[in-house]
């Protein structure tokens, strides 16, 4: 009886590492690779996979998953030949775990080692300035040279960021110098163009208003004139009209006698001032024939009529 129960428990342990050792469960996202004997067997997918234990065993386990690497900083030469302190990241993804196993010895170590000669040779290529404008083809050059060695060690690398750019501190000085150098030239050449604007709109606006001016002035010449014409013509006209009912009121009965009355004023008047204002007129040798000079009027008036 005793012994009954050692072998049950004898082989209850061994069906037990028998069933850890052939039964495996792969989680999402990863591969393993499986040797038997030694040799390359299978690629074991997610989920249950039973193998043979003592013959097959799980030599590599790949993740499937996107995986980022920091690439460590270096000094890249640039082409006007200036230290550059680049550092970087790099993602990539195995696709294929039989050869990720078997293609290199460590493909990480060779993909972080490819990723700092490639990008000292584009950074090569490159003027310091051109550094700083071109992030975007130097991680398409980085990504297409990387991508093209990865293929035999089962990895497709996906981008390359560069995280960041330091040039030595006298470059980055003299770059601060520039900077503001053209910042200030930027405030001068906005300054002069604004004095440039206001005297073109000083200008411009002396040149509206003297031309208002003129217009105004011509205006007013126009209407003082017309003014004056027409004041002429009202003058004109009422003169002519007076002279019209003045030689209408001669040809009436009495008409003689009215005038001969009113020039006879007007000479007693005219003459009646001689001794009030100091006056040089020429006066009749007869001052007394009043009524000559009266008839001799008159005789005019007649003429005219």
């Amino acid at each position: 009886m005793f012994d009954t129960s050692i072998i049950a428990l004898i082989l209850f342990v061994v069906v037990i590492f028998f069933v850890i050792q052939g039964v495996k469960i792969v989680p999402q996202q990863y591969a393993w690779v499986v040797e038997r004997l030694g040799k390359y067997h299978a690629t074991l997918s997610p989920g249950l996979n039973i193998l043979i234990p003592f013959i097959d065993r799980v030599a590599y386990r790949h993740s499937l998953k996107e995986i980022p690497l920091d690439v460590p900083s270096q000094v890249c030469i640039t082409k006007d030949n200036t230290q550059l302190q680049v550092d970087g990241i790099l993602y990539f993804q195995v696709t294929d775990p039989m050869r990720a196993s078997y293609g290199s010895s460590n493909f990480v170590v060779a993909i972080t080692q490819l990723a700092q000669t490639t990008l000292r040779s584009v950074i090569g290529k490159l003027e310091l300035d051109k550094t700083f404008e071109e992030r975007d083809y130097i991680n398409s050059s980085v990504v297409s040279a990387l991508d093209e060695a990865a293929m035999n060690w089962g990895v497709k690398v996906l981008r390359y960021e560069i995280k960041d750019l330091t040039p030595p501190n006298e470059i980055l000085r003299a770059m601060q110098a520039q900077i503001t150098a053209e910042r200030e030239k930027r405030a001068l050449i906005a300054a002069s163009e604004g004095r440039k604007q206001e005297q073109i709109n000083i200008a411009t606006g002396e040149r509206e208003a003297s031309i208002a001016r003129s217009e105004g002035e011509k205006q007013a010449q126009i209407n003082l004139a017309q003014g004056e014409a027409a004041a002429l013509l009202a003058v004109a006209d009422a003169t002519a009209r007076a002279i019209e009912r003045v030689g209408a009121a001669i040809e009436q009965p009495g008409g003689n006698e009215a005038v001969n009355l009113k020039v006879a004023e007007k000479y007693v008047d005219a003459f009646s001032k001689l001794a009030k204002e100091n006056n040089s007129i020429i006066v009749p040798a007869n001052l007394a024939d009043v009524s000559g000079l009266i008839a001799t009027a008159m005789q005019v008036v007649k003429h005219q009529k």
